[in-house]
């Protein structure tokens, strides 16, 4: 041992551990082949009436599908934990937070978001009260705020009564200002718009 030159020992003990490192990384990449083969595939979406196929890892959100492969970055990013409601869409009509539910899960639903409701030269009603009210200030989560709106609405109007519904038996639900700020809770401004937002509301809804 005491002939070997300290240099050389070293570069051996170096090397040996280097040639097995190869193999390893080798066997790894293969294994992450495969594994992208079991976690992927093509997944159908109907996002605001267009029909969407994309390659996705099974575990991706219907936020991040729309974010992310289609381009519609109009439903935002907030908490990441269903707790802010800026993610929210409508899917089969009804309100949802899109960070909390996978994409995959939603193959033949409609899905729509903010970029569905209307555009600029065609505002959805709920859009044009929002602008008409000052329903929003920084906006990040005014997308959120109306899809979580028209979804409401509509089920108020089917008779879903909510926790501070006083007779939870009616067909009519009348949609107070207490009503309304119960209904829209999932949804957090930040700026503090909730009185405009309200307003909003009630305008779109024909309740002011």
């Amino acid at each position: 041992m005491s002939d070997i030159p300290r240099r050389t020992f070293l570069k051996g003990t170096i090397a040996v551990p280097a040639v097995g490192m190869t193999g390893i990384l080798a066997t790894v990449a293969d294994a992450q082949v495969a594994d992208k083969s079991a976690t992927h595939r093509q997944v159908k979406l109907k996002l605001n009436g267009k029909d969407h196929s994309f390659d996705l890892d099974l575990r991706t959100t219907l936020l991040d599908a729309a974010r992310e492969h289609a381009s519609l970055t109009g439903s935002k990013k907030g908490c990441d934990h269903g707790q802010c409601g800026a993610c929210t869409m409508l899917v089969n009509g009804r309100r949802i937070n899109s960070c909390l539910t996978l994409a995959v899960m939603h193959e033949g639903d409609d899905i729509q978001t903010i970029e569905g409701l209307g555009a600029p030269e065609n505002l959805h009603p709920m859009q044009a009260a929002f602008v008409e009210h000052d329903g929003f200030q920084c906006g990040y989560c005014t997308s959120g705020q109306i899809c979580s709106a028209v979804g409401m609405l509509d089920e108020a109007k089917q008779g879903w009564p909510s926790h501070v519904t006083e007779n939870v038996a009616t067909e009519r639900i009348s949609l107070s200002d207490a009503e309304i700020r119960e209904r829209m809770s999932g949804n957090i401004c930040r700026c503090g718009a909730y009185s405009n937002i309200v307003a909003a509301i009630k305008d779109a809804g024909g309740l002011a």
